[in-house]
């Protein structure tokens, strides 16, 4: 009993250091180890400016990578005084279907969300503003009024505008739409339309066109922590969320810059004019290159063609242009053409998907440098061939030295490169068998000197 007795505590004693040991490599979760826990990540995307290509490229790209990257929301900090429908609607249409939260937050004081802003706020799982912001402001206006580069006076029924009344009434049930699905107010959203009218923070949040005004990011986070999104099975988790800000590319940023409206109007007149300055007076070559290159972009400018169409006919246009150079002589004219040409595609070719492999800007810039070292060789030869002394025909006998067959009283017989040629003397009389050199072709006779020894 007492040996029984004595196992027993000894396999006690073996027990308690196995079990100190177990706990000491696997610990219970404590507060402290909950504090490590991973933080919630929202990605913050701020835009300021017109809606255009290139912001809906930017913020759908926001949106895509708050999916990729399993962000607990996304921020869009917004302040615009509009821009194009097309690009509105892709933006909205990404919102509807993103699978991160969404919150848009017209921000700083002073920004507004007007006219296609209104879609886009109105369209995001949670639409917030900061004091001092207004929206509203959403009748849809056309970018060249009637009259303006011979637009054709539009239908009209007993004083109504046809055309801008189907346009006020899709707008109207569009954004109609976009209120219902996200719980808003859906009769504001009519009259804002309709009467283009404009309410500040704390109205629309009386209107219940916004749900939450708040001072600042940190403010926003707080008040949007544990509301209920329609559509999610869990309250927003965004507690103590690590805040990681989106910036617009390069590229985006020059995109954006030619997607304003005063500059794609420019460049919309300076490709027409550029055009019809060539038709009127061809071969002036630099008014004909710039009108295409403006016009082109002009076009992408407006929508009216895509980022890969107009990049595509862009680089096709300065390829012409180099194939050009090598039948029109323009002094290199054609040559600067296409490479600025060629350069203003790959700033709207070089985007590809989020996260796909893609030509980096760099990759680009090389090539370009490589095709300008290129065209200036060939153009460096081209010069050299045309400078080069011509020596077939009667050209090739300009310099050329020869024998008088004849006494040249000044005209004569002269024998030039084995045969025989009617000359004519510059310097008097010259007698049979003396040297000549010929400095002129006229017709068929030679114009020659006495040969200086």
């Amino acid at each position: 009993m007492r040996v029984e007795g004595g196992r027993r505590r000894a396999g006690i004693f073996f027990i308690f250091p196995l079990a100190s040991s177990f706990f000491l490599l696997f610990p219970s979760t404590s507060p402290a180890a909950a504090a490590e826990a991973p933080r919630p990540l929202v990605l913050v995307a701020p835009y300021a400016g017109v809606i255009s290509p290139a912001s809906r490229e930017y913020l759908v790209d926001a949106m895509d990578s708050a999916e990729r990257r399993g962000a607990a929301a996304l921020v869009i900090e917004l302040d615009t005084p509009g821009g194009l429908d097309a690009s509105m609607r892709d933006i909205v249409r990404r919102e509807l279907s993103s699978t991160v939260p969404v919150i848009v937050y017209v921000h700083p004081a002073g920004a507004r969300a007007a006219s296609a802003g209104v879609f886009i706020t109105m369209a995001a799982d949670i639409a917030a503003m900061t004091p001092g912001t207004n929206i509203g402001a959403a009748h849809p206006v056309e970018l060249a009024p009637e009259g303006l580069g011979g637009a054709k006076p539009r239908e009209k029924t007993a004083g109504r505008d046809i055309l801008e009344e189907k346009i006020t009434n899709d707008a109207m049930a569009y954004l109609r739409a976009i209120a219902a699905k996200r719980g808003r107010n859906a009769r504001w959203a009519r009259f804002v339309v309709a009467q283009s009218t404009s309410v500040t923070a704390a109205e629309a949040l009386s209107l219940g066109v916004i749900d939450v005004v708040a001072d600042d990011l940190k403010d926003l986070l707080r008040a949007a922590d544990g509301r209920r999104v329609a559509g999610r099975a869990k309250p927003l988790d965004l507690k103590n969320a690590r805040l990681v800000f989106l910036e617009m590319s390069r590229r985006q940023k020059m995109l954006a810059g030619l997607s304003d409206p005063n500059v794609a109007a420019i460049l919309m007149t300076l490709g027409v004019t550029g055009l019809m300055i060539e038709l009127y007076s061809p071969g002036l070559i630099l008014p004909g290159i710039a009108g295409a290159v403006c016009l082109l972009l002009g076009f992408y400018s407006f929508e009216v063609f895509s980022a890969g169409h107009a990049g595509f006919l862009l680089v096709v246009l300065g390829l012409l242009l180099f194939l050009l150079e090598l039948k029109v002589p323009s002094y290199g004219l054609l040559t600067a053409g296409g490479l600025s040409s060629v350069a203003a595609g790959g700033l709207l070719l070089l985007r590809g998907a989020p996260g796909a492999s893609r030509a980096s800007m760099a990759d680009f810039v090389l090539a370009l440098v490589f095709l300008a070292g290129v065209a200036a060789a060939v153009l460096a030869a081209a010069r050299r061939t045309l400078s080069r002394r011509s020596v077939s025909g009667a050209e090739g006998l300009v310099g050329a030295d020869g024998t008088a067959l004849t006494p040249l009283s000044p005209e004569g017989k002269v024998l030039v490169q084995g045969e025989s040629w009617k000359a004519l003397s510059l310097d008097g009389d010259i007698l049979e068998g003396a040297r000549v050199e010929v400095v002129a072709v006229e017709g068929l006779t030679l114009k020659v000197r006495k040969k200086v020894p």
